[in-house]
């Protein structure tokens, strides 16, 4: 085993121990509720969308509620979320993909997910880990962040982000993995003002700043 993969277990097993229940972040009962909540989430905070959801999803049931739902009552009811247009667009014109093609149902294969209207890569992975268990790596902000700072990788680009964490780490990982670096990236790591000096990660990270 090379350095960087013994680098990356190690990583892996420390924040294990850090945060053992860790899960996603999303409240969800099943996979359009996770792939809607997923679509909210983007440049919003998992905790406001949780809120949102919590009405939203008693008022909106299936796919055809979203999409026979009139947009500017849409947009109000995400509106807390951030980019309501682009938002209820995207949501929408999914709900009519899932119902004209896949019988209403979200598929469990990546490659179908990513192509669907307001989907890509990273909500795909989120999916197909969170509601079907199928090893994926989803890359947020935080992975993103996290995975140059701890020398996994030296680039912005969350494709490569995700091919090298998986490529470090086997595949019964990946899922936790994910939301290990993003629990980490909001409670310790932090953007602005990062806890360095409390953080488990300390002896390990090549980025350690006692200043911190």
């Amino acid at each position: 085993m090379n350095k960087e993969k013994k680098h990356a277990l190690k990583i892996n097993e420390l924040l294990k121990i850090e945060y053992p229940e860790v899960k996603i972040a999303l409240d969800f009962k099943n996979p359009f509720e996770l792939l809607i909540a997923t679509i909210l989430s983007a440049q919003c905070t998992d905790a406001r969308v949780n809120i949102v959801t919590k009405d939203l999803f008693k008022k909106y049931k299936y796919p055809k509620d979203f999409a026979d739902a009139d947009s500017d009552v849409l947009e109000k009811d995400i509106f807390s979320t951030g980019f309501y247009r682009q938002k209820a667009n995207s949501i929408k014109n999914c709900c009519k993909v899932l119902i004209e093609e896949y019988g209403g149902k979200v598929p469990e294969k990546f490659e179908i997910l990513k192509e669907l209207p307001g989907i890509g890569r990273k909500t795909a992975s989120v999916i197909v880990g969170n509601a079907f268990g199928i090893p994926a790596v989803a890359v947020d902000t935080h992975v993103k962040r996290l995975s140059n700072l701890l020398g996994f990788i030296e680039s912005d680009d969350p494709e490569k982000i995700e091919f090298r964490i998986k490529e470090l780490l086997p595949d019964s990982e990946w899922i936790r993995f994910s939301h290990l670096l993003a629990t980490h990236g909001r409670n310790v790591c932090i953007a602005r003002k990062p806890k360095c000096v409390i953080c488990i990660l300390a002896d390990n990270c090549p980025s350690f700043n006692p200043n911190h």
